[in-house]
């Protein structure tokens, strides 16, 4: 279950464990429920695996966001998903 974190700064929304498709629609559906105009960060530096189809979801859910969403934590093959899909992912951290 995704964890959300609002302490005076950007909303967060972290994860641990595997990043699956039922994690990814939990972590989608946090992010459909936060204010559109917050700034938001999705942690997923506690992750220990991910699955393909749960990058799907998350770049789906970040489509549909009309502001920038700072997801941290993906590694060099999750990525390369993302710029598949049509982002512009950033350098892994």
């Amino acid at each position: 279950m995704p964890q959300v974190v609002t302490p005076s700064g950007p909303l967060v929304i972290w994860m641990d464990g595997t990043f699956d498709a039922p994690a990814a629609r939990e972590v989608a559906q946090a992010l459909a429920r936060a204010d559109a105009r917050l700034e938001v960060r999705i942690d997923l530096t506690r992750v220990g695996g991910f699955h393909d189809v749960g990058v799907a979801i998350l770049a789906q859910a970040l489509a549909g966001r009309p502001h920038h969403v700072d997801v941290r934590g993906l590694r060099t093959h999750q990525l390369r998903l993302l710029r598949y899909l049509g982002f512009v992912a950033p350098t892994p951290s």
